[in-house]
């Protein structure tokens, strides 16, 4: 792939378009911006009336903005009158309709000269010849003395592709190019749009297919008559058009100056944030008073769902980076909740992702905030591939005696611990969430000295972390290392009933 220009090839700002009907002004297009680099392949995506045609048409200069500006190549096409714009037009861009748009009476390979004969940019005595490399390239230099009719839509679709490069254009714009073909001419027909990305072309392609919109350089959605956000999108991806219309119509854009709180650990939550710009640091304030930071969010990722979906106090303080403004979009808290009850693949999304910032964060904070970059990297490695396992109120989840193989944090719930004295079990411990337990088999000889069970009547969840696990824990904070020979000796004098 071309690396992307610093100056966009296509650069539309602000536009709007507004179109006079007998029953009143209808505004199709409501202040779009779209930047498409030299090289991309740019898909448009929306549902039927949601602009993306009106979009497309501003692009080519079929129609004209009410207001806006239409950069291409450094082009300002919205000054251009007809005349010009037509003279642009037949150098500039090459478009694939559709409905092909072949004429009938033509033969195929004439079809493809006719750009060259009208704008005249290459000599007579050598267009027949670039008209039949071109249909070479498309693979129809075989058929090239066909009328259209003699061939199948898709072997139209590809001479249309070969007419639409004749001028050697630098961009190509592809309205809906495989709607009336099959999956697997589509296919073939798409696959050739990727090849002349790979040869240097920059292509902008309206679909209604989002399998074939996910497979280009970037997709731009388009919600009545406005682009959602990209970021929106990644973050939201389980999301179907109707609903990121529904986003779109509720965001807030919001900008917070470096260094500055966004939300605070212990206060209600109100908003769904989702980053457009700029970079957020996630720190979670522990008991005896140290902050200790726990992630940094990027353009693309979200935050504020764990207090929403869970109906309780911020578990986190989010700032803005201390190097840069952060931007945001802010969903409320009702529009965010009939989201997720709309939408089961979000839902699970979020649940998963609000278990792993849970588990990170637990053990971030048993191991403390003093380590470099590559240190919480491994962390959030160690605490993204361990298990979490939920047991029932009143299940044994290790006993006494049996191989120990695992450490466990605990995330929700709480658990008691017995050591057997006789005939009888004896209660000598309680833990509840971000504590931990198991250490001792770990540190010994991998006999458990305890039984530990679910207390209460809620089930526990638990982080596990196999003997490999731990021992990186151990060795990635030398904190955690010394709390944990500090806390096995107390286990250990209790568990001997040294302390009663």
């Amino acid at each position: 792939m071309i690396a992307p220009a610093a100056t966009p090839y296509v650069d539309a700002r602000r536009l709007i378009k507004v179109f006079r009907t007998p029953a009143g002004d209808f505004t199709a297009l409501k202040g779009i911006d779209l930047q498409v680099n030299r090289g991309e392949f740019v898909a448009i995506i929306g549902k039927s009336g949601s602009g993306k045609s009106t979009l497309i048409n501003l692009i080519t200069g079929i129609d004209r903005p009410t207001a806006g500006e239409i950069v291409v190549g450094g082009e300002p096409l919205h000054t251009f009158d007809e005349e010009r714009m037509a003279e642009w037009r037949g150098r500039n861009l090459g478009i694939v309709f559709q409905f092909f748009q072949l004429l009938p009476t033509l033969t195929l390979v004439e079809n493809v000269m006719l750009p060259m004969d009208i704008n005249r940019l290459y000599p007579a005595a050598e267009r027949r010849d670039r008209a039949m490399r071109l249909l070479e390239l498309v693979e129809m230099d075989g058929q090239a003395r066909k009328l259209p009719a003699a061939v199948s839509g898709g072997q139209q679709q590809r001479v249309a592709i070969a007419r639409a490069l004749a001028n050697d254009p630098g961009l190509l714009i592809a309205d809906e190019p495989t709607g009336n073909l099959d999956s697997r001419t589509a296919e073939s027909i798409f696959s050739l749009f990727q090849r002349l990305v790979t040869e240097g072309k920059t292509i902008i392609m309206v679909t209604h297919d989002e399998a074939r919109a996910a497979r280009t350089s970037r997709s731009v959605m388009i919600a009545d008559g406005q682009v959602v956000n990209e970021h929106v999108t990644q973050a939201l991806a389980a999301l179907n058009y109707d609903q990121l219309a529904e986003v779109q119509r509720h965001v807030a854009p919001t900008a917070f100056a470096p260094g500055s709180v966004v939300v605070r650990q212990g206060e209600p939550g109100e908003h769904f944030y989702i980053i457009t710009g700029g970079r957020a640091e996630v720190c979670v304030e522990q008991p005896d008073g140290r902050t200790l930071p726990v992630d940094s969010l990027r353009a693309g990722q979200y935050f504020g769902e764990m207090a929403l979906l869970g109906r309780r106090p911020r578990r986190a303080t989010v700032r803005a980076a201390a190097d840069t403004p952060l931007e945001v979009v802010a969903l409320d808290g009702a529009t965010f909740s009939q989201l997720v009850e709309s939408s089961a693949d979000l839902r699970d999304e979020l649940q998963r992702i609000v278990q792993l910032r849970e588990t990170q964060s637990r053990v971030e904070a048993l191991a403390d905030a003093g380590r470099d970059d590559a240190g919480r990297d491994e962390l959030r490695r160690l605490a993204a591939g361990a298990p979490t396992r939920t047991f029932a109120p009143g299940e044994t989840i290790i006993r006494q005696g049996d191989l120990g193989e695992a450490f466990y944090l605990i995330l929700d719930g709480e658990v008691d611990v017995f050591v057997r004295r006789g005939a009888d079990d004896a209660l000598i411990d309680h833990h509840g969430p971000g504590a931990y337990f198991g250490e001792l088999a770990l540190l010994g000889d991998r006999r458990r000295t305890a039984t530990v069970r679910v207390a209460g009547t809620q089930p526990a969840r638990l982080l596990e972390l196999d003997a490999d696990a731990f021992a990186s824990l151990t060795q990635l904070s030398g904190r955690f290392a010394a709390d944990l020979r500090a806390a096995a000796a107390e286990r250990t004098a209790r568990v001997r009933g040294d302390d009663r």
